[in-house]
């Protein structure tokens, strides 16, 4: 049941949550989960390529285009609860501050699921460290002996990995699809608020066609026309195989 679940979603840059979880932020968001998105950065220095074409362009000018950006997406993903970071990109500065802000913000929000980056892509090594930083975090919660500003330790959550921009050659395999074909208008009015990257939003939009007829497949269910899919992290528990 997705109707009060607590869903953590942690985005290096201003973008990723939508191309690779849009559709499934906006499905939990629309049947009842309590959704929260860490924007890590705004991508401006490796994400916004199209947006420093344009004549005067500054690192300050193009920050200013990607918060409205992706407060536009979130808005239109149903996302109330939303952080910017406004952290610097290319590259993150993994450091124990953020570790240990990584970790008050998962025990503070004590999620059933995180959905971060998988474990590589091979053309971003943010996407890399965040997933690094995420994951780790996510076991550091976990130890009473981690001390933070009074949030209770978390129990295991179920952790979940982007597809990566670059499937085949980052060795992803996926382990769960997810049907989007409720929210896909949605995913696709959020993709359509990047002007920066206006060139991946017919990628998304085929990459969600192709998981939609591997979940078609899969599952028997012809209604199935659009997905998503990710990594899973942890083995499945359960009473009987699933």
């Amino acid at each position: 049941m997705i109707k009060g679940k607590n869903l953590l979603v942690f985005s290096a840059h201003a973008a990723d949550y939508v191309w690779r979880s849009g559709g499934t932020i906006a499905k939990y968001a629309a049947n009842g989960a309590n959704v929260k998105v860490v924007v890590m950065t705004y991508g401006v220095r490796g994400e916004s390529n199209g947006l420093w074409k344009k004549e005067n362009a500054s690192y300050d000018s193009v920050k200013e285009v990607r918060k409205q950006e992706t407060a536009a997406a979130a808005a239109i993903l149903g996302v109330t609860d939303m952080e910017y970071w406004d952290l610097v990109d290319y590259p993150i500065d993994i450091n124990q501050e953020l570790e240990n802000r990584v970790v008050e913000t998962i025990r503070k929000t004590q999620p059933d699921i995180i959905i971060t980056h998988d474990k590589n892509d091979i053309l971003n090594p943010d996407h890399n460290n965040v997933h690094d930083l995420v994951w780790r975090a996510s076991i550091m919660s976990n130890s009473a002996g981690i001390l933070t500003e009074g949030h209770p330790v978390t129990k295991q959550m179920r952790m979940f990995g982007f597809e990566p921009h670059q499937t085949e050659i980052s060795g992803y395999v996926p382990d769960q699809f997810i049907d989007i074909t409720e929210v896909y208008d949605k995913k696709v009015k959020a993709m359509e608020c990047f002007a920066g990257q206006h060139h991946l939003i017919e990628y998304y939009k085929q990459r969600a066609f192709m998981r939609g007829n591997h979940a078609r497949r899969l599952s028997g269910n012809n209604t199935y026309k659009y997905a998503e899919s990710f990594a899973n992290f942890y083995a499945v528990v359960s009473e009987e195989l699933v």
